[in-house]
């Protein structure tokens, strides 16, 4: 698959190193490198899908188009649908070109993640009682005052993660509303705390943690589980817990994991598995806007 990379911002310049010669053209109007100012420039003949690593108020529109033109679209997270007929027209237009759109969420990949996950599902630790998730770490200064310090800020940018996360590993799709959302550098709030309407799923995202934090924490009727780390920032610890009945210390395994960030190809080998499938992510992208319109309303 032949790929045009649009943005040529951090995560662009990462897409294009990724894919290396698959990479045929790049559009950036402000990077003097790229090899095009607008994607109406390139020809369509040249390549078969579209990474999209731009600003969120400029991905409904090129989404759109580049669908147009019968092309496979990555789009970098989140992608905001404003409304039920713009997601009707997208997945039109997917199914009459033969394509689809794909948003990617790459922190589901973290090899701690999907072992989190596998012992969740195993039925590690019983039935689900409540579950915390963060996210944090120290880019204030590099988001004031740019395209990312939206109304949602942090909320926008970090949350969604959280939001993909927990309906990958937990198979649920609750509502979230803010509980609080701080602005202390940032227009838009650079620390939130976030819950399900039923309270048993909290997440706490940040641009102020001067160390990097992601954390899970999953308790239930017969145990836990506690995920600290992401391999980008090194060695990852999962412990789980086993719950000593009718009270005590638990009996405790903890797995360590280290290496290089594999998510990246990952995530692009999902995108072609799905790209062949024609299978668009117009559910997933309804429920993380709807919950990024749910949170909206508890931000001051």
């Amino acid at each position: 698959m032949r790929y045009l990379v649009v943005g040529l911002g951090n995560i662009g310049r990462r897409r294009r190193a990724l894919l290396g010669r698959r990479c045929v053209a790049t559009v950036d109007p402000y990077v003097p490198e790229a090899d095009h100012r607008d994607v109406a420039q390139c020809d369509p003949a040249s390549f078969d899908a579209a990474v999209l690593a731009v600003p969120s108020d400029a991905k409904l529109a090129l989404v759109e188009h580049l669908l147009g033109l019968g092309k496979f679209v990555l789009v970098e997270k989140p992608l905001v649908i404003p409304d039920r007929s713009t997601l009707e027209r997208l997945e039109h237009l997917a199914r009459e070109h033969g394509v689809c759109w794909y948003t990617s969420y790459n922190y589901r990949f973290e090899p701690s993640v999907v072992r989190l996950r596998e012992l969740y599902h195993g039925g590690a630790i019983g039935d689900l009682y409540y579950a915390r998730m963060v996210v944090a770490n120290g880019t204030v200064a590099h988001v004031k005052g740019t395209w990312r310090d939206t109304s949602l800020g942090v909320i926008e940018d970090l949350a969604c993660h959280l939001f993909d996360l927990a309906a990958w590993i937990l198979d649920e799709r609750p509502v979230f509303r803010t509980w609080t959302a701080q602005h202390h550098e940032t227009t838009g709030p650079d620390h939130a705390v976030l819950g399900s309407d039923d309270g048993r799923l909290v997440l706490d995202v940040s641009y102020l943690s001067w160390k990097n934090q992601f954390r899970i924490d999953l308790v239930g009727s017969r145990g836990s589980l506690h995920l600290d780390g992401m391999r980008k920032w090194g060695p990852c610890e999962l412990s789980v817990r086993e719950r000593v009945f009718p009270s005590g210390v638990p009996r405790e395994s903890t797995f360590r994991d280290e290496g290089p960030d594999l998510s990246w190809e990952q995530d692009i080998t999902l995108f072609e598995e799905r790209a062949q499938a024609k299978a668009s992510s117009g559910a997933e992208d309804w429920w993380v806007s709807e919950c990024l319109r749910s949170c909206a309303g508890g931000v001051r």
